[in-house]
């Protein structure tokens, strides 16, 4: 378990174990070759051993890692990537958290931790969050919308501005990051809403500073992308982490 302030990071490493990372509060980035992977708040992220990666946050934040030997877990995915995050395997972190384990493991902890890996095991892998790419022409526009992500300007202006066409840019976003221009910046929007709904800002607010015209437009984009709205959202969130 780890609490981490503002803009921390971790260096880049690997190890040989499996890597399941869940954040009860805050957002945790975990930078891979090429891409940022950033995973919905009921999802936990998989890193499989020898992956090499960095973790970062912009906002302080509060997660658990569980490492896991490869041959307990010969199922799972070779890539990294959002793994759901039962309700069951949700509460299993929840009490590790509050009775972190300790070497050796008494034999009520060892039961829980193999409960955990029948759980992961049991995950089903979910769409990639935020990726991210240094591809020379869609750099710069990702760069311009993480600085500010409230930029409303369309897939034209945007193509415009990097000297090509529509069209051109509309093809590099799926073939680099599987989606299209709005579908990337609505979920960069969702990254920089969570915690500013954990840290108490209103709801109108964050819609206003994320470029919303109106707070409902922003309400169902949140309820699209995370199944849940901002306060339902907010509500668990704390109501877990107090």
């Amino acid at each position: 378990m780890a609490d981490l302030p503002p803009d921390a990071t971790y260096p880049r490493h690997s190890h040989r174990w499996g890597e399941l990372v869940y954040s009860f509060s805050g957002v945790m980035e975990v930078e891979l070759t090429g891409t940022v992977c950033m995973v919905p708040p009921q999802a936990g992220l998989w890193l499989p051993p020898g992956v090499g990666h960095r973790g970062m946050n912009r906002q302080a934040s509060h997660h658990a890692s569980v490492y896991i030997a490869p041959e307990l877990v010969p199922g799972m995915p070779a890539d990294a990537c959002a793994v759901s995050v039962s309700p069951l395997l949700r509460s299993l972190l929840e009490r590790l958290q509050a009775q972190p384990p300790v070497l050796p493991y008494p034999a009520a902890q060892e039961r829980l931790l193999r409960v955990v890996v029948d759980e992961l095991v049991q995950s089903t892998v979910l769409p990639s969050w935020l990726p991210a790419t240094d591809d020379a022409l869609l750099q710069p526009v990702l760069l311009a919308l993480q600085d500010q992500p409230g930029d409303n300007r369309s897939a034209a202006e945007w193509a415009r501005s990097v000297h090509t066409t529509e069209r051109t840019l509309g093809r590099r976003f799926q073939a680099r990051l599987g989606m299209g221009l709005n579908e990337w910046r609505q979920r960069l929007r969702v990254s920089r809403a969570l915690p500013l709904l954990e840290a108490g800002q209103t709801v109108e607010a964050i819609a206003q500073d994320l470029g919303y015209a109106s707070t409902s437009a922003f309400i169902a984009m949140f309820r699209r992308l995370t199944g849940s709205t901002p306060d339902a959202f907010r509500r668990d969130r704390n109501g877990r982490c107090s």
